[in-house]
């Protein structure tokens, strides 16, 4: 079994190693170099034809792509602790939780992300007008999921769980990408303290 992957600040083979530590698997990531593109050539795009990390090979070739599909993968063999729910309704909250996150949260981030920030010009065309209209709305969904934090420990309510993985591993590329997390969001911001105190907050 294979875990192809990127170290940080890339946001999204960081989820799958939180979700491994969160769940005590020990599973070596066998890195890809985004910089020299080589998630953009042909032995990877075989592998993933949209180029795109993290994937995960199984021994029997079989290659699952997409951080959360991943997880799930991870989450059936792997049940305890449980990062997707206990039951139908805790089940169907992470889910929403997590597509809330993707779409209002990480949307804004990765059209700046791809369109205004420096790093990214020598990789796409850029519309830079587009990418920096997103750091309000950016803003707009921090304040947002700022209030739904009030009075609850987690993202999806009293456990930890998928969608806390994705937020933070949302929040912290954007701080590294000068989106950072408002002071005064309180919520949010004791959120991000209990989190990152976690030890898998590191991998």
């Amino acid at each position: 079994m294979f875990l192809y992957g990127a170290p940080m600040p890339a946001p999204n083979p960081r989820r799958v190693r939180i979700f491994l530590a969160e769940k005590g698997i020990a599973l070596p990531e066998t890195p890809i170099n985004m910089m020299a593109r080589e998630h953009k050539g042909e032995p990877f795009m075989a592998k993933n034809s949209l180029g795109q990390l993290p994937a995960l090979e199984l021994d029997d070739g079989t290659v699952i792509a997409e951080t959360v599909s991943i997880c799930r993968y991870f989450e059936e063999i792997h049940p305890n602790p449980p990062l997707f729910g206990t039951n139908a309704v805790e089940r169907a909250q992470v889910d929403m939780w997590i597509r809330r996150v993707e779409f209002v949260v990480m949307n804004p981030v990765r059209n700046f992300w791809r369109h205004a920030h420096p790093r990214t010009a020598k990789l796409i065309a850029q519309f830079n007008d587009f990418g920096n209209s997103n750091p309000p709305l950016y803003a707009d969904a921090l304040k947002w999921i700022d209030g739904e934090l009030a009075g609850q420990n987690f993202v999806a309510g009293a456990d930890y769980t998928m969608a806390d993985i994705c937020l933070l591993s949302t929040v912290d590329f954007a701080a590294w990408i000068g989106l950072p997390m408002p002071a005064e969001l309180s919520n949010l911001a004791g959120w991000h303290g209990r989190v990152t105190a976690r030890a898998s907050a590191k991998a």
